[in-house]
Protein backbone atom coordinates (compact mmCIF):
# COMPACT_ATOMS: atom_id res chain seq x y z
CA UNK A 1 0.00 0.00 0.00
CA UNK A 2 2.97 2.66 0.71
CA UNK A 3 6.49 2.51 -0.65
CA UNK A 4 9.57 2.72 0.65
CA UNK A 5 9.37 6.92 0.91
CA UNK A 6 5.88 6.60 2.46
CA UNK A 7 3.67 7.64 -0.41
CA UNK A 8 0.46 5.87 -0.70
CA UNK A 9 -0.36 3.46 -3.67
CA UNK A 10 -3.18 4.43 -5.73
CA UNK A 11 -5.08 1.88 -3.92
CA UNK A 12 -4.33 3.27 -0.91
CA UNK A 13 -5.57 6.90 -2.12
CA UNK A 14 -8.88 5.12 -3.25
CA UNK A 15 -9.08 3.34 0.26
CA UNK A 16 -8.48 7.06 1.93
CA UNK A 17 -11.14 8.51 -0.11
CA UNK A 18 -13.74 5.61 0.48
CA UNK A 19 -13.31 5.84 4.15
CA UNK A 20 -13.81 9.53 4.77
CA UNK A 21 -16.77 9.57 2.96
CA UNK A 22 -17.57 7.12 4.90
CA UNK A 23 -17.39 8.91 7.83
CA UNK A 24 -19.00 11.85 6.79
CA UNK A 25 -22.34 9.68 6.50
CA UNK A 26 -22.49 10.35 10.32
CA UNK A 27 -23.11 14.08 10.11
CA UNK A 28 -25.09 13.69 6.61
CA UNK A 29 -27.30 10.97 9.04
CA UNK A 30 -28.12 14.38 11.39
CA UNK A 31 -29.26 16.31 8.71
CA UNK A 32 -32.22 13.73 8.42
CA UNK A 33 -32.99 13.83 11.74
CA UNK A 34 -32.12 17.96 12.21
CA UNK A 35 -34.63 18.23 8.81
CA UNK A 36 -37.51 15.63 10.72
CA UNK A 37 -37.46 17.60 13.83
CA UNK A 38 -37.89 20.93 12.02
CA UNK A 39 -40.43 19.62 10.32
CA UNK A 40 -41.99 18.23 13.22
CA UNK A 41 -41.68 22.03 14.75
CA UNK A 42 -44.02 23.10 11.61
CA UNK A 43 -46.35 20.48 12.69
CA UNK A 44 -46.84 22.00 15.75
CA UNK A 45 -46.90 25.49 14.91
CA UNK A 46 -49.36 24.74 12.16
CA UNK A 47 -51.29 23.42 14.68
CA UNK A 48 -51.27 26.58 16.72
CA UNK A 49 -52.07 28.83 14.06
CA UNK A 50 -55.49 26.39 13.11
CA UNK A 51 -56.47 26.09 16.64
CA UNK A 52 -60.02 27.99 17.23
CA UNK A 53 -60.02 28.05 13.25
CA UNK A 54 -61.14 24.50 12.35
CA UNK A 55 -59.21 21.53 11.01
CA UNK A 56 -59.18 19.39 8.32
CA UNK A 57 -63.03 19.40 7.60
CA UNK A 58 -65.32 16.43 6.61
CA UNK A 59 -68.93 17.08 6.09
CA UNK A 60 -72.02 15.27 5.34
CA UNK A 61 -75.37 15.41 4.95
CA UNK A 62 -78.37 16.54 5.00
CA UNK A 63 -80.07 13.02 6.05
CA UNK A 64 -83.86 12.80 7.24
CA UNK A 65 -83.81 10.91 10.31
CA UNK A 66 -87.69 9.58 11.60
CA UNK A 67 -88.31 7.57 14.77
CA UNK A 68 -90.34 5.02 14.60
CA UNK A 69 -92.05 2.59 17.32
CA UNK A 70 -90.56 -0.90 16.93
CA UNK A 71 -91.66 -4.29 18.46
CA UNK A 72 -89.76 -6.97 18.76
CA UNK A 73 -90.58 -10.63 20.01
CA UNK A 74 -88.16 -13.05 21.66
CA UNK A 75 -88.71 -16.62 22.72
CA UNK A 76 -86.75 -17.88 26.09
CA UNK A 77 -86.84 -20.66 27.85
CA UNK A 78 -88.48 -20.69 31.37
CA UNK A 79 -89.14 -23.90 33.69
CA UNK A 80 -88.68 -26.01 30.92
CA UNK A 81 -91.65 -23.92 28.79
CA UNK A 82 -90.90 -21.27 26.19
CA UNK A 83 -92.11 -18.10 27.01
CA UNK A 84 -92.82 -15.83 23.81
CA UNK A 85 -92.16 -11.84 25.03
CA UNK A 86 -92.80 -8.67 23.07
CA UNK A 87 -90.70 -5.69 23.44
CA UNK A 88 -91.59 -1.91 22.25
CA UNK A 89 -88.99 0.55 21.48
CA UNK A 90 -88.32 3.43 19.24
CA UNK A 91 -86.08 3.35 16.62
CA UNK A 92 -84.75 5.55 13.67
CA UNK A 93 -85.39 5.09 10.02
CA UNK A 94 -82.85 7.02 8.18
CA UNK A 95 -83.43 8.46 4.53
CA UNK A 96 -81.18 10.05 2.12
CA UNK A 97 -81.73 12.69 -0.71
CA UNK A 98 -83.71 11.47 -3.81
CA UNK A 99 -81.57 14.26 -5.36
CA UNK A 100 -78.59 16.61 -3.66
CA UNK A 101 -77.53 19.07 -5.47
CA UNK A 102 -74.72 21.44 -3.82
CA UNK A 103 -71.81 24.20 -4.57
CA UNK A 104 -68.83 25.16 -2.48
CA UNK A 105 -66.49 28.08 -2.87
CA UNK A 106 -63.35 27.78 -0.99
CA UNK A 107 -61.84 31.00 -0.15
CA UNK A 108 -57.95 29.88 1.13
CA UNK A 109 -55.63 32.07 3.48
CA UNK A 110 -52.11 32.09 4.58
CA UNK A 111 -51.20 32.18 8.32
CA UNK A 112 -47.98 32.73 9.63
CA UNK A 113 -46.79 32.36 12.90
CA UNK A 114 -42.94 33.02 12.94
CA UNK A 115 -40.95 31.52 9.97
CA UNK A 116 -43.82 28.57 9.58
CA UNK A 117 -46.63 29.41 7.49
CA UNK A 118 -49.91 26.86 6.54
CA UNK A 119 -53.08 27.36 4.39
CA UNK A 120 -56.62 27.87 6.09
CA UNK A 121 -60.03 28.56 3.83
CA UNK A 122 -63.43 29.31 4.49
CA UNK A 123 -65.77 27.30 2.78
CA UNK A 124 -69.47 29.03 1.63
CA UNK A 125 -71.60 25.14 0.85
CA UNK A 126 -75.07 26.21 -0.67
CA UNK A 127 -77.14 23.07 -1.70
CA UNK A 128 -80.81 21.55 -2.42
CA UNK A 129 -81.88 18.37 -1.29
CA UNK A 130 -85.36 16.46 -1.99
CA UNK A 131 -86.93 13.61 -0.12
CA UNK A 132 -89.24 11.24 -0.41
CA UNK A 133 -90.84 8.74 1.36
CA UNK A 134 -90.07 5.33 0.04
CA UNK A 135 -93.31 2.94 -0.43
CA UNK A 136 -91.84 0.03 0.55
CA UNK A 137 -91.03 0.76 3.59
CA UNK A 138 -92.42 -2.50 4.59
CA UNK A 139 -89.67 -4.30 3.40
CA UNK A 140 -86.76 -2.68 5.68
CA UNK A 141 -89.45 -4.24 8.72
CA UNK A 142 -91.21 -0.14 9.02
CA UNK A 143 -94.78 0.00 9.21
CA UNK A 144 -95.45 3.48 8.11
CA UNK A 145 -98.15 3.69 10.38
CA UNK A 146 -95.45 3.74 13.22
CA UNK A 147 -93.50 6.97 12.06
CA UNK A 148 -93.42 9.74 13.84
CA UNK A 149 -92.84 12.19 11.51
CA UNK A 150 -93.88 14.96 13.90
CA UNK A 151 -90.20 14.20 15.49
CA UNK A 152 -88.42 14.40 12.42
CA UNK A 153 -84.72 15.64 12.41
CA UNK A 154 -82.48 17.08 9.48
CA UNK A 155 -78.61 15.96 10.28
CA UNK A 156 -75.83 17.49 8.86
CA UNK A 157 -72.14 16.09 9.98
CA UNK A 158 -69.24 18.42 10.80
CA UNK A 159 -65.55 16.65 11.58
CA UNK A 160 -64.80 20.10 13.48
CA UNK A 161 -67.71 21.85 15.00
CA UNK A 162 -65.66 25.01 15.64
CA UNK A 163 -65.00 25.74 12.13
CA UNK A 164 -69.02 26.32 11.75
CA UNK A 165 -69.62 29.71 10.43
CA UNK A 166 -72.08 32.35 11.97
CA UNK A 167 -75.70 31.67 11.13
CA UNK A 168 -76.37 28.92 9.09
CA UNK A 169 -80.23 28.33 7.21
CA UNK A 170 -81.84 25.37 6.36
CA UNK A 171 -85.58 25.68 4.93
CA UNK A 172 -87.64 23.20 4.20
CA UNK A 173 -90.21 24.16 1.92
CA UNK A 174 -88.92 27.31 1.79
CA UNK A 175 -90.03 27.33 5.63
CA UNK A 176 -86.87 28.34 7.83
CA UNK A 177 -86.11 25.74 10.38
CA UNK A 178 -84.38 26.44 14.18
CA UNK A 179 -81.02 24.76 14.25
CA UNK A 180 -80.03 22.84 16.79
CA UNK A 181 -76.40 22.31 17.92
CA UNK A 182 -74.97 18.33 17.38
CA UNK A 183 -75.58 15.82 14.66
CA UNK A 184 -79.02 14.72 16.25
CA UNK A 185 -81.28 14.35 19.32
CA UNK A 186 -78.71 11.08 19.56
CA UNK A 187 -75.81 12.73 19.51
CA UNK A 188 -73.35 13.25 17.38
CA UNK A 189 -70.99 16.58 16.01
CA UNK A 190 -72.33 19.08 13.42
CA UNK A 191 -75.99 21.04 13.27
CA UNK A 192 -79.33 19.47 12.95
CA UNK A 193 -82.75 20.66 12.62
CA UNK A 194 -85.70 19.51 14.07
CA UNK A 195 -89.02 19.49 11.97
CA UNK A 196 -92.58 17.94 11.40
CA UNK A 197 -92.23 15.96 8.05
CA UNK A 198 -96.00 15.57 7.56
CA UNK A 199 -95.59 16.35 4.59
CA UNK A 200 -94.09 13.73 3.25
CA UNK A 201 -97.70 11.57 2.98
CA UNK A 202 -99.07 14.16 0.27
CA UNK A 203 -95.33 13.88 -1.78
CA UNK A 204 -91.43 15.20 -1.68
CA UNK A 205 -90.10 17.88 0.43
CA UNK A 206 -87.32 20.13 -0.90
CA UNK A 207 -84.69 21.29 1.60
CA UNK A 208 -82.38 24.20 1.36
CA UNK A 209 -79.40 24.55 3.60
CA UNK A 210 -76.44 27.21 3.19
CA UNK A 211 -73.95 27.64 5.84
CA UNK A 212 -69.84 28.76 6.22
CA UNK A 213 -67.00 26.08 6.86
CA UNK A 214 -63.82 27.06 8.08
CA UNK A 215 -60.84 24.67 7.85
CA UNK A 216 -57.60 23.78 6.71
CA UNK A 217 -55.35 21.87 4.74
CA UNK A 218 -58.49 19.56 3.24
CA UNK A 219 -62.16 20.07 2.43
CA UNK A 220 -63.43 16.17 2.76
CA UNK A 221 -67.64 15.46 1.59
CA UNK A 222 -69.33 12.18 2.15
CA UNK A 223 -72.24 11.96 -0.23
CA UNK A 224 -75.43 9.88 0.52
CA UNK A 225 -77.99 10.54 -2.06
CA UNK A 226 -79.35 8.84 -5.05
CA UNK A 227 -77.84 11.18 -7.12
CA UNK A 228 -74.95 13.67 -5.74
CA UNK A 229 -73.80 16.83 -7.84
CA UNK A 230 -70.94 19.05 -6.55
CA UNK A 231 -69.17 21.67 -7.78
CA UNK A 232 -66.47 23.17 -5.85
CA UNK A 233 -64.80 26.47 -7.56
CA UNK A 234 -61.70 27.97 -5.40
CA UNK A 235 -58.94 30.46 -6.24
CA UNK A 236 -56.33 27.83 -5.11
CA UNK A 237 -54.09 26.94 -8.61
CA UNK A 238 -52.64 23.79 -6.33
CA UNK A 239 -55.72 21.33 -5.72
CA UNK A 240 -54.68 17.69 -5.25
CA UNK A 241 -58.39 15.37 -5.88
CA UNK A 242 -58.43 11.90 -3.99
CA UNK A 243 -60.02 9.86 -1.59
CA UNK A 244 -62.98 7.60 -3.70
CA UNK A 245 -64.32 9.78 -5.97
CA UNK A 246 -62.55 11.90 -8.50
CA UNK A 247 -64.48 14.92 -10.19
CA UNK A 248 -65.74 13.71 -13.74
CA UNK A 249 -64.28 17.28 -15.15
CA UNK A 250 -61.85 19.47 -13.12
CA UNK A 251 -60.29 22.61 -15.09
CA UNK A 252 -56.96 23.55 -12.84
CA UNK A 253 -55.73 26.94 -13.97
CA UNK A 254 -53.05 29.82 -12.48
CA UNK A 255 -56.12 31.65 -10.82
CA UNK A 256 -57.88 28.97 -9.43
CA UNK A 257 -60.07 25.66 -10.06
CA UNK A 258 -63.43 24.09 -10.62
CA UNK A 259 -64.67 20.94 -10.26
CA UNK A 260 -67.37 19.00 -11.05
CA UNK A 261 -68.57 15.40 -9.25
CA UNK A 262 -71.50 13.68 -9.88
CA UNK A 263 -71.93 10.54 -7.67
CA UNK A 264 -74.59 8.18 -7.96
CA UNK A 265 -75.84 5.69 -5.27
CA UNK A 266 -75.34 3.20 -7.17
CA UNK A 267 -71.66 4.00 -7.18
CA UNK A 268 -72.22 4.05 -3.15
CA UNK A 269 -72.98 0.92 -2.86
CA UNK A 270 -75.34 1.82 -0.34
CA UNK A 271 -79.28 2.32 0.15
CA UNK A 272 -81.43 5.41 0.73
CA UNK A 273 -83.19 3.85 3.41
CA UNK A 274 -81.28 2.71 6.60
CA UNK A 275 -82.85 1.61 10.08
CA UNK A 276 -78.87 0.85 11.30
CA UNK A 277 -78.22 2.31 14.25
CA UNK A 278 -76.14 5.53 13.98
CA UNK A 279 -76.38 5.30 10.61
CA UNK A 280 -76.79 8.92 10.27
CA UNK A 281 -73.74 9.96 11.55
CA UNK A 282 -71.66 9.59 8.62
CA UNK A 283 -68.89 12.14 9.95
CA UNK A 284 -68.08 10.39 13.08
CA UNK A 285 -67.68 7.40 11.25
CA UNK A 286 -65.10 9.31 9.31
CA UNK A 287 -63.37 10.33 12.41
CA UNK A 288 -63.64 7.05 14.16
CA UNK A 289 -62.04 5.04 10.90
CA UNK A 290 -59.40 8.10 10.72
CA UNK A 291 -58.35 7.61 14.89
CA UNK A 292 -58.13 3.32 14.65
CA UNK A 293 -56.32 3.83 10.83
CA UNK A 294 -53.46 6.62 13.24
CA UNK A 295 -53.88 3.36 15.57
CA UNK A 296 -52.61 0.92 12.88
CA UNK A 297 -55.75 -0.52 12.35
CA UNK A 298 -57.11 -0.88 9.17
CA UNK A 299 -60.78 -0.75 8.48
CA UNK A 300 -61.14 0.70 5.22
CA UNK A 301 -63.43 -1.52 4.08
CA UNK A 302 -66.01 0.02 6.49
CA UNK A 303 -65.35 3.52 6.30
CA UNK A 304 -68.22 5.68 4.69
CA UNK A 305 -66.59 6.56 0.62
CA UNK A 306 -65.88 9.98 0.12
CA UNK A 307 -64.43 12.90 -2.28
CA UNK A 308 -61.74 14.87 -0.78
CA UNK A 309 -59.92 18.20 -2.02
CA UNK A 310 -56.90 18.90 -0.36
CA UNK A 311 -55.10 22.83 -0.91
CA UNK A 312 -51.46 21.22 -1.59
CA UNK A 313 -48.41 23.61 -0.96
CA UNK A 314 -46.66 24.13 -4.09
CA UNK A 315 -43.36 23.28 -2.30
CA UNK A 316 -42.88 21.17 0.72
CA UNK A 317 -39.79 22.69 1.47
CA UNK A 318 -39.05 19.76 4.18
CA UNK A 319 -39.33 17.23 2.04
CA UNK A 320 -37.91 18.98 -0.89
CA UNK A 321 -34.72 18.82 1.64
CA UNK A 322 -35.44 15.50 2.69
CA UNK A 323 -35.47 14.70 -0.66
CA UNK A 324 -32.06 16.65 -1.66
CA UNK A 325 -30.17 14.86 1.41
CA UNK A 326 -30.94 11.89 -0.63
CA UNK A 327 -28.23 12.90 -2.89
CA UNK A 328 -25.77 13.84 -0.84
CA UNK A 329 -23.47 10.97 -1.15
CA UNK A 330 -23.55 11.59 -5.22
CA UNK A 331 -22.11 15.22 -4.33
CA UNK A 332 -19.65 13.59 -2.10
CA UNK A 333 -18.95 10.42 -3.88
CA UNK A 334 -17.88 13.31 -7.43
CA UNK A 335 -16.23 15.64 -5.68
CA UNK A 336 -13.81 13.65 -4.19
CA UNK A 337 -13.25 11.39 -7.55
CA UNK A 338 -12.40 14.31 -8.79
CA UNK A 339 -9.56 14.99 -6.33
CA UNK A 340 -8.36 11.64 -6.54
CA UNK A 341 -8.11 11.89 -10.20
CA UNK A 342 -5.51 15.25 -9.70
CA UNK A 343 -3.81 13.15 -6.67
CA UNK A 344 -3.45 9.76 -9.07
CA UNK A 345 -2.82 11.56 -12.25
CA UNK A 346 -2.10 15.07 -12.06
CA UNK A 347 0.53 14.17 -8.87
CA UNK A 348 -0.77 16.61 -6.68
CA UNK A 349 -1.30 14.75 -3.16
CA UNK A 350 -4.34 15.15 -1.12
CA UNK A 351 -4.36 14.66 2.55
CA UNK A 352 -7.25 13.03 4.51
CA UNK A 353 -7.70 16.12 6.27
CA UNK A 354 -8.51 17.74 2.61
CA UNK A 355 -10.55 15.32 2.05
CA UNK A 356 -12.57 15.72 5.36
CA UNK A 357 -12.70 19.63 5.02
CA UNK A 358 -14.13 19.50 1.84
CA UNK A 359 -16.47 16.97 2.57
CA UNK A 360 -17.76 19.14 5.31
CA UNK A 361 -18.32 21.90 3.51
CA UNK A 362 -20.65 19.69 0.97
CA UNK A 363 -22.47 18.32 3.70
CA UNK A 364 -23.06 21.69 5.24
CA UNK A 365 -24.47 22.74 1.96
CA UNK A 366 -28.04 20.78 3.03
CA UNK A 367 -27.93 22.33 6.53
CA UNK A 368 -27.73 25.55 5.05
CA UNK A 369 -30.42 24.72 2.47
CA UNK A 370 -32.83 23.72 5.46
CA UNK A 371 -31.73 27.18 7.22
CA UNK A 372 -32.47 29.63 4.84
CA UNK A 373 -36.08 27.63 3.05
CA UNK A 374 -37.17 28.19 6.20
CA UNK A 375 -36.91 31.95 5.66
CA UNK A 376 -36.60 32.96 2.09
CA UNK A 377 -37.91 29.86 0.35
CA UNK A 378 -36.52 26.58 -1.52
CA UNK A 379 -35.72 27.89 -4.64
CA UNK A 380 -33.68 31.02 -3.33
CA UNK A 381 -32.37 29.07 -0.66
CA UNK A 382 -30.90 26.64 -3.07
CA UNK A 383 -28.78 29.60 -5.17
CA UNK A 384 -27.69 30.95 -2.06
CA UNK A 385 -26.26 27.65 -0.01
CA UNK A 386 -25.27 26.16 -3.30
CA UNK A 387 -23.32 29.76 -4.32
CA UNK A 388 -22.07 29.58 -0.79
CA UNK A 389 -20.38 25.96 -0.67
CA UNK A 390 -18.85 25.77 -4.35
CA UNK A 391 -17.32 28.95 -3.93
CA UNK A 392 -15.64 27.59 -0.26
CA UNK A 393 -14.67 24.67 -2.13
CA UNK A 394 -13.62 26.11 -5.01
CA UNK A 395 -11.35 28.75 -3.33
CA UNK A 396 -9.81 26.13 -0.95
CA UNK A 397 -9.01 23.44 -3.56
CA UNK A 398 -6.98 26.31 -5.38
CA UNK A 399 -4.60 26.05 -2.23
CA UNK A 400 -5.02 22.05 -2.21
CA UNK A 401 -4.34 21.33 -5.63
CA UNK A 402 -1.79 24.33 -5.89
CA UNK A 403 -3.77 25.55 -9.30
CA UNK A 404 -6.97 27.62 -9.70
CA UNK A 405 -7.16 26.11 -13.01
CA UNK A 406 -7.53 22.20 -11.37
CA UNK A 407 -9.71 24.27 -8.71
CA UNK A 408 -11.68 25.82 -11.11
CA UNK A 409 -12.62 22.12 -12.61
CA UNK A 410 -13.53 21.35 -9.07
CA UNK A 411 -15.94 24.74 -9.03
CA UNK A 412 -17.99 23.89 -12.41
CA UNK A 413 -18.36 20.28 -11.75
CA UNK A 414 -19.87 21.42 -8.22
CA UNK A 415 -21.68 23.68 -10.11
CA UNK A 416 -23.15 20.96 -12.68
CA UNK A 417 -24.05 19.07 -9.82
CA UNK A 418 -26.37 21.28 -8.21
CA UNK A 419 -27.68 22.10 -11.44
CA UNK A 420 -28.62 18.65 -11.70
CA UNK A 421 -29.87 18.12 -8.08
CA UNK A 422 -32.23 21.16 -8.76
CA UNK A 423 -34.06 19.34 -11.91
CA UNK A 424 -33.70 15.78 -10.48
CA UNK A 425 -36.18 17.66 -7.57
CA UNK A 426 -37.81 19.08 -10.06
CA UNK A 427 -39.17 16.30 -12.07
CA UNK A 428 -40.12 13.56 -9.83
CA UNK A 429 -41.77 11.26 -12.44
CA UNK A 430 -38.33 11.20 -13.99
CA UNK A 431 -35.72 11.73 -11.30
CA UNK A 432 -34.55 7.77 -11.21
CA UNK A 433 -34.00 7.90 -15.35
CA UNK A 434 -32.16 10.99 -14.94
CA UNK A 435 -30.11 9.96 -12.46
CA UNK A 436 -28.96 6.32 -13.10
CA UNK A 437 -28.38 7.93 -16.87
CA UNK A 438 -25.77 10.39 -15.24
CA UNK A 439 -24.26 7.56 -12.82
CA UNK A 440 -23.70 5.50 -16.03
CA UNK A 441 -21.88 8.57 -17.74
CA UNK A 442 -19.70 8.96 -14.87
CA UNK A 443 -19.25 5.69 -14.03
CA UNK A 444 -18.17 4.88 -17.95
CA UNK A 445 -16.19 8.06 -17.62
CA UNK A 446 -14.07 6.81 -14.06
CA UNK A 447 -13.52 3.84 -16.16
CA UNK A 448 -12.15 5.30 -19.11
CA UNK A 449 -9.81 7.61 -16.92
CA UNK A 450 -8.28 4.87 -15.13
CA UNK A 451 -8.24 2.22 -17.37
CA UNK A 452 -4.25 2.20 -17.37
CA UNK A 453 -3.40 2.74 -13.91
CA UNK A 454 -2.14 0.06 -11.62
CA UNK A 455 -3.63 0.42 -8.34
CA UNK A 456 -1.66 -1.70 -6.53
CA UNK A 457 2.13 0.36 -7.24
CA UNK A 458 3.18 3.99 -7.49
CA UNK A 459 3.33 5.21 -11.15
CA UNK A 460 6.43 5.44 -12.78
CA UNK A 461 6.59 8.90 -12.11
CA UNK A 462 6.23 9.20 -8.87
CA UNK A 463 9.05 6.64 -8.18
CA UNK A 464 11.31 8.22 -10.33
CA UNK A 465 10.83 11.10 -8.27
Amino acid sequence: MYRSDGERTPGAKLLLAILVAAALSIPLFSIYLLNYDRQTQSETATKAITEGWGGPQAFSGPLLVIPYKSTTTETVVENGKSVTRTHEGVRELTLSPEVSELTTSLAPEHRKKSIYETVVYDAKIEGAARFGLPRDLSRQGVDPAALDLARAELRFGISDPRGIGANPKVSVNRVPLQLQPGGGSSGGSGFFAPFNAGQLIVGPIGVRYKFGLRGNSSLTFAPKAGQTVWNVRSPWPHPSFGSDYLPVSRNVRSNGFDAVYEIGNLALGESLVSTAEGSSHVVDRLNHDQAMQDRGVDNSQSAPKVASISLVQPIDLYSQVDRATKYGFLFIGFTFLALLMFDIIGGVRVSAVEYLLMGAALVLFFVLLLAFAEVIGFSLAYVVASAAIAGLNTAYSAAVLKSWGRASFIGGLLVGLYAVLYVLLSLEAFALLIGSLLLFAALAGVMYGTRKIDWSTPRKSEAAA
